[in-house]
């Protein structure tokens, strides 16, 4: 039996930053899920017409199509689409057979310390043009998804699997434990991967081998242990 898996990108990005992933677990006969969350890949003016419950709405609708055709689907998010996930496994705690949450802005860096961290020029320059292009009302929604999802991890009961670089630029490195001591569940249910030489952009370090077959496997472990519930 195939594992489904939707793949949630994050905010002001778009499905390439979870396409190496979404690559490696179609190769190994998962069937896999992009799409583009509300009011991206277009224009800012698009941005500025969505809040962040349209994000989750929208990636509801995709969630939901999945689930018309198949028991469960995996949810993997990225940054904001960890969030999104995250809510969206308190909707359907009986549908969602896992949650991977990577690089998940739990306590995001501020503008200031933003560009602290950001060393080399291109990376200053990119940073300032993403800012340019994100009208204030998008950010603000941003903001509004990172304080209403920490009210939401203690409910989870989803298997979760949370992966922070310890290099993020745009995330506090403590964001994966906290998160971790935040979910209220058995340890066998819930793992912390630390990746070393890793900025923001998980799915893209230098060498994504370790965390990709992370990945795969906790995704099977656990579709094995929905098999086994099903043949009792």
């Amino acid at each position: 039996m195939s594992s489904i898996c939707l793949l949630i990108h994050g905010f002001t990005g778009g499905p390439h930053e979870v396409e190496p992933l979404r690559a490696y677990l179609a190769e190994r006969k998962c069937i896999t899920k992009t799409f583009i969350l509300a009011g991206h890949g277009g224009t800012r003016k698009d941005m500025m017409d969505v809040s962040y419950q349209d994000w989750i709405a929208g990636a509801d609708r995709e969630l939901q199509e999945l689930l018309e055709q198949h028991e469960y689907v995996h949810l993997i998010g990225f940054s904001t689409g960890a969030l999104i996930a995250a809510h969206l496994s308190i909707r359907y705690p009986n549908r969602i057979r896992t949650l991977t949450l990577l690089s998940a802005p739990v306590f995001p860096l501020n503008p200031r310390q933003i560009m602290r961290t950001l060393i080399q020029p291109h990376m200053v320059r990119a940073y300032w043009r993403n800012l340019w292009q994100v009208p204030p009302q998008a950010t603000r929604e941003f903001y509004k998804i990172v304080h209403a999802s920490h009210r939401i991890y203690k409910q989870i009961n989803t298997p979760v699997f949370i992966v922070q670089a310890e290099q993020d630029h745009l995330v506090k490195p403590h964001s994966g434990t906290y998160l971790y001591n935040q979910l209220q569940m058995e340890k066998n249910n819930k793992r912390l991967l630390v990746i070393a030489d890793s900025g923001h952009l998980v799915c893209h370090c230098k060498d994504p081998s370790e965390l990709f077959n992370a990945v795969y496997e906790w995704i099977c472990r656990h579709a094995s242990d929905q098999n086994a519930a099903g043949k009792r």
